[in-house]
């Protein structure tokens, strides 16, 4: 909207897009934001993708997070199983860059918070419940596969520790894993319909540490700006969509959320 062009190679953001980005933030109404892995690794849980990312380093975790793979493997769901115990998620909390986030809420200008993660900070920071759309689910309650029942996590890591290597559903016997949406699993199409929605009735659309590309959520990006929302894209690496944002910034999320936050009362 007048304002000009961001300087993609400029490693940190310049301060007149900083200045900028503030102004749009102060005059919206309906912000929704999409948030990635990127806005967690300031609180210790690794990206999959970036140069340092879980699948980066290791490519055969990603089998892990491959249904297919998880439903005819019992080794790789004991894996799995091991694995969720060591995440990192379970001593992580939330940093400055989630708390932003609850900041923008609490001024009543965010109208809905989509995640990519998994991993619950944006609850723990104190995001409403009913504002966030976990498109990608959570690692904090477990599901079986078989009967659709659900637990606590903690619950079903009690039993990992106390022996079990896969454990089953106690109601069916069926298979458990986290309710996170793996590779070869739908989305939950209320929650991708609810996200949709959002983004075509937003005035601003910040999508922060994600590299939008994975689809059909990145999606929501173009759809807010086809519907006449400016965008705003946080992101330590460039990201597929660069082009179309209204702003691009390169900052430490944790650092730069704050800075775009502070004096946006109306």
């Amino acid at each position: 909207a007048g304002a000009r062009r961001p300087r993609y190679h400029s490693p940190r953001s310049p301060s007149d897009v900083i200045d900028t980005v503030r102004t749009w933030i102060e005059a919206a109404r309906r912000i929704v934001a999409l948030t990635g892995a990127g806005i967690s690794t300031d609180s210790g849980i690794p990206d999959f993708r970036g140069p340092q990312g879980v699948w980066t380093r290791n490519p055969g975790a990603e089998k892990l997070a491959t249904l297919q793979h998880y439903l005819a493997d019992p080794e790789l769901r004991r894996r799995a199983w091991q694995s969720r115990i060591e995440s990192p998620a379970w001593q992580a909390a939330p940093n400055d860059g989630h708390r932003a986030l609850v900041t923008l809420e609490r001024l009543g200008k965010l109208d809905t918070l989509i995640t990519q993660n998994v991993d619950g900070l944006h609850q723990m920071a104190g995001s409403s419940p009913e504002r966030v759309v976990e498109i990608h689910g959570t690692i904090r309650e477990a599901v079986c596969l078989g009967c659709g029942e659900r637990a606590p996590m903690e619950q079903v890591l009690a039993r990992v520790r106390a022996g079990e290597e896969d454990p089953a559903c106690r109601s069916c016997g069926g298979i458990l894993k986290s309710a996170t949406i793996s590779f070869g699993q739908s989305l939950v199409e209320a929650d991708l319909t609810r996200a949709q929605q959002a983004a075509r009735r937003a005035d601003l659309m910040l999508a922060v540490g994600t590299k939008l590309s994975v689809w059909p959520i990145a999606g929501v990006v173009p759809a807010a700006k086809s519907a006449g929302a400016r965008v705003v894209i946080v992101n330590a690496e460039p990201t597929e969509m660069d082009e179309l944002a209204d702003a691009v910034l390169r900052d430490p999320i944790s650092q730069i959320l704050p800075r775009l936050v502070s004096g946006s009362a109306p």
